[in-house]
């Protein structure tokens, strides 16, 4: 299940990156004090209360400012905006109410989501300013003061977000109706045929419930059924090249796809074949990598690429060396155009589906490993060797094992790499990451 968007937005220098860099427990935020920092859009992973949510960071808004790189950046926290389920509008608590906070706020009354009013640098809550106050007229409700410098009221903000996640009946999970559809991100850079692909899937297997934009979310959903299995289709806007691209909204679009995949159970990586694969290919393979998705590589246009018998073998092979990381994808090579193999990719994602939730027995699973680690011995340092005492399957979507160790750190990334290649051997996993967690056995535990 996707994790609900938390977007921090605000006018420039209220503090939104110190606040971002304390919830999230890590600098993935530039903090300076000089306004307009922060231009590119930050994600993480956060969890309060056994909630687990996406805080996205923002560029400050100044619509008073003809500064382009302030346009741009409002630009991009609109996106955050509209993709987000919470939005945190932060105001400077210590220096009151702007006419750029009333921008901002009039902003936000057009948004879908709920809006909590936080107000950062208050360093003692007891002692407000004379014009705190003020802040009421925004007409966002109470505001919360906190000190992200000093690490103070964070936790009241982080109970606001999640007793929000709670209220809303959309985001519990659903009890036994009718099967989730799979959802499909479209993903790619620009001009390699994503939306076309959309329009000739549905125009072949045409049982469309509904064709309307996602709620809160700046890409376009696409219900349909085929062969009695129910999609949506996730078109998203195109990544460009950062080098590529002029200085505006276009420069953000990879936002949309992060969206995208975020929702999605599979991605459909869509790479040009007269092309061949790009660098920007590989940065937007990496996405759905790191997200845990299912993936299927879409080559499209292999009408135009002149073949002889061994053609899509070679390709294939250097598709593979490019993108090593997704060695485990399926590739289908169609032609968008002409409506080649589009009933094959349909296919492979929903096997590719199935395999992103397939869960193997305990007892074969550790005697596929006893077996693997008996041909191969485990590494070793220091005349103390790596022993891997139990395995169990945690998790799916993707794939999860926790495997049981004497030491974590003679685990070699290669030798976990070749379990990888002996679990996949046995029960395929085609299209779905495997993750491995690696805990050592106390010496209480039987």
């Amino acid at each position: 299940m996707a994790l609900p968007l938390v977007a921090v937005v605000g006018r420039p220098n209220v503090g939104k990156s110190s606040f971002f860099n304390r919830v999230v427990g890590q600098r993935l935020a530039i903090v300076e004090d000089v306004p307009g920092v922060t231009r590119d859009r930050i994600y993480a992973e956060a969890e309060w209360r056994g909630h687990a949510f996406s805080l996205i960071d923002t560029g400050g808004i100044d619509e008073r400012s003809d500064d382009v790189m302030f346009s741009q950046m409002r630009e991009q926290a609109q996106i955050a905006i509209d993709m987000a389920d919470i939005i945190l509008f932060m105001v400077d608590g210590k220096e009151g109410l702007t006419a750029t906070d009333r921008d901002v706020a009039e902003l936000l009354r057009a948004a879908q989501a709920p809006v909590l009013l936080v107000a950062n640098k208050i360093d003692n809550p007891t002692k407000l300013p004379d014009d705190y106050y003020d802040l009421y007229e925004l007409g966002f409700g109470e505001p919360m003061p906190v000190s992200a410098a000093n690490k103070t009221g964070l936790g009241d903000v982080l109970d606001a977000i999640v007793d929000t996640l709670c209220s809303d009946p959309q985001k519990e999970p659903a009890g036994g109706g009718a099967e989730e559809p799979i959802k499909l991100a479209i993903i790619g850079k620009p001009n390699v045929g994503k939306s076309s692909f959309v329009n000739a899937i549905v125009g072949e297997y045409r049982v469309i419930v509904s064709d309307v934009p996602g709620t809160t979310r700046d890409s376009i959903d696409t219900p349909f059924e085929y062969d009695g299995e129910q999609f949506t289709l996730i078109d998203t806007a195109g990544i460009r090249r950062r080098s590529k691209v002029d200085e505006g909204i276009e420069r953000y679009s990879v936002v949309r796809a992060i969206g995208a995949i975020e929702r999605s159970d599979v991605c459909l990586l869509m790479i040009d074949a007269t092309e061949g694969v790009t660098e920007q290919d590989k940065k937007i393979a990496g996405l759905a990598h790191e997200s845990g998705k299912g993936v299927v590589i879409a080559v499209n246009k292999w009408d135009l690429v002149q073949k002889d018998t061994n053609t899509m073998v070679r390709y294939e092979k250097k598709v593979y060396d490019e993108m090593p990381f997704l060695s485990w994808a399926p590739q289908v090579y169609i032609s968008v155009k002409d409506g080649q193999r589009l009933r094959k990719v349909l296919d492979t994602v929903e096997a590719v589906h199935a395999n992103c939730s397939l869960r193997v027995p305990t007892s074969p699973l550790n005697a596929l490993i006893q077996d693997a680690t008996a041909m191969k011995q485990p590494p070793s340092d220091k005349g103390k060797r790596l022993k891997i005492y139990y395995v169990t399957q945690v998790g799916i979507q993707p794939p999860l094992f926790s495997f049981k160790v004497n030491r974590r750190d003679l685990m070699h990334f290669s030798y976990a790499r070749y379990l990888e290649n002996q679990i996949r051997a046995q029960w395929g996993f085609t299209g779905t990451p495997i993750r491995f967690v690696f805990r050592e056995k106390m010496e209480n535990e039987g």
